[in-house]
Formats: C-alpha cells, structure tokens, sequence
C-alpha cells in the first residue's frame, strides 16, 4: 500500500478535548477510526477512548496481513465497544453512561470499508469533489429528509446536536456500513467530528481546501481556517485525512507512507493514550485508575480469537 495520512485533534474553545482518533496499518490493511465523547466530567474521552482503542486493539491481533471480513470486523467491534463503555459505567455504578460517536474506515485491497453512528462523519473526495459522505444519525437530518425543515433552516435548528444513534446508550447502536468502496489513485478519505464540519457554510470547502498535493500543507492549514471560523466557543476539533496513493505511476511524494517492505506481521500504529491529553482536574492516580478501567473494560467484551 501507498498513502499520506494527516491526523490531528485540537480542543478549540472547549476546556477538555473529548475526541479521540488514530490510525493502524500492517503491510495490506489501514484502519482509521474517530470518535467523539459525550459525558459529563471526563467519561466522554473515556467512552471515546474506549471506542477507538477497541477497533485498534483488534486491528493489531487480526491484520495478518489483511481482515479476513471486513464488514464483520467494523460491526462486531463496535458492538464490543458498546459493551465495552456499558461495562465501565455500571462498574463505577454510573447512573448515565457516557457515550461516544465513531466513524472507521478500513482499507485493504484498493477497496475501502466504513462504518459509523451518530454525526461524525466520512468524506470521500474524488478529483476534488465530494462523491459520497455519510448519513448523521440525528434529528435534524431527519426532519431534513422528511421535507419538515431545509438545509439553511438546519443550521440553527435547536435540536441541531441531538443524535439517535451512539455507543453507551441505553439501547444498541444503529450503523450504516457502507457499500465495498473501489478507490482510485488520489482518493482522498476524510474522517472529521462534528467540531469540523459543523461551522463550515458549505461542505464543499472541505475537499476544496483538500485537495492539493501535499496533504500534510494543506491539512493544518484547513484546521486553522476552521479553528478561526468556529471562535472561541467552538467544539473539539478532530480530523484524520488519507490521501490514496497505490497504483500512482508518477513521483511519490516525501510524505507517503509505503507498506511494501513491512513484514505480514508486523502493525504500526498511531493513537493517543489516555492521559496523553492534559486535563488539570485529573491527578496522575485519577488518570491510572482510568487507565486501568478503561483496559479491563476492553478486555473483558472484546473479540478475540
């Protein structure tokens, strides 16, 4: 494989930064995945936290060099993530567990795979031009589809940031797996929080301001612009951009990534641990604790072989 992969999350105008993200490849296989915590203290990141690290942790065990199933992997994990988050709340005895969006994608064989619930979303950019994106499970998208309200009237709506659909909810999450995906050469895959595509007027700006050469230039740049548009009030912002490179016959760039000399076993991966984020309401020994949960929760609903 060969891709250029931009991976970033800021905390905006918010105090704490609940989202997480990161991305994990082996010679034949990447998967990105993002989620965005909901939860009063510090459960969102952890319900967050929980939700990646899931999809990670089981990435590393399966890609040998490839998932075997890759719709089967997306959905059976985000379950266990699901559990997972319930299990960690009813053993702090939680009378609310915290709850979390995700949005994965996994990619192997030139053909892309994605799964999500709740409103952060995937882009799928095509010669500069946005071919498919996902379907938030919110409220205001399906006043929008059942013609009760526009797009404009959607943007100050005050059911705006109001989902059906999410892990550690009472009930089970509803997803959308996508169809099997065939990418091209520049395909450009964008994973982003609501933080990012929530105070853009227009969405096209995403893959306009995308889609240049260098990913790695362009992609803090649009973090700025729209860092600077949503003000000091504004959400978490978190956005994981793969830029498709393999079967490109021109120059690589300096910035991909080619798997081609990993071994069928070996697996790199790029995520954020918990307490690696800054928080001044959490001691070292709170951030242990959590640590140690979060790790018993995973291990105790997650899939393995």
């Amino acid at each position: 494989m060969q891709f250029t992969i931009y991976q970033e999350s800021r905390r905006g105008g918010r105090k704490n930064n609940e989202d997480r993200l990161a991305h994990c490849y082996s010679r034949d296989a990447l998967l990105a995945v993002l989620a965005d915590g909901m939860g009063g203290h510090y459960y969102g990141e952890v319900a967050a936290q929980i939700a990646v690290q899931t999809m990670i942790d089981t990435f590393q065990r399966e890609a040998r060099p490839v998932i075997a199933d890759p719709f089967l992997f997306l959905q059976k994990n985000i379950y266990a993530a699901h559990q997972s988050i319930i299990g960690y709340s009813s053993v702090r005895r939680m009378t609310d567990s915290p709850r979390t969006t995700i949005v994965a994608c996994l990619i192997q064989n030139n053909v892309a795979y994605w799964v999500h619930a709740g409103d952060s979303r995937l882009y799928l950019i095509r010669n500069g031009k946005i071919i498919t994106r996902t379907r938030d499970h919110s409220i205001v998208q399906h006043l929008i589809e059942t013609g009760k309200i526009t797009p404009e009237q959607a943007e100050d709506h005050p059911d705006r940031n109001r989902i059906y659909s999410c892990l550690g909810g009472p009930q089970f999450p509803d997803l959308d797996l996508s169809h099997k995906t065939p990418l091209q050469a520049g395909d450009l895959i964008v994973l982003c929080s609501d933080g990012i595509w929530g105070v853009l007027p227009n969405e096209s700006i995403i893959a306009q301001s995308l889609h240049m050469e260098d990913l790695l230039k362009a992609a803090p740049h649009f973090m700025d612009r729209v860092e600077g548009i949503s003000g000091s009030s504004g959400d978490n912002l978190s956005m994981l951009a793969v830029r498709w490179e393999e079967n490109y016959m021109g120059d690589s760039l300096p910035s991909s990534i080619s798997t081609h000399g990993m071994s069928a076993t070996d697996v790199t991966t790029h995520m954020e641990s918990f307490g690696n984020i800054p928080r001044e309401d959490l001691s070292n020994d709170d951030i242990e604790r959590a640590i140690e949960e979060i790790r018993a929760a995973i291990d105790k609903y997650s899939f393995k072989k």
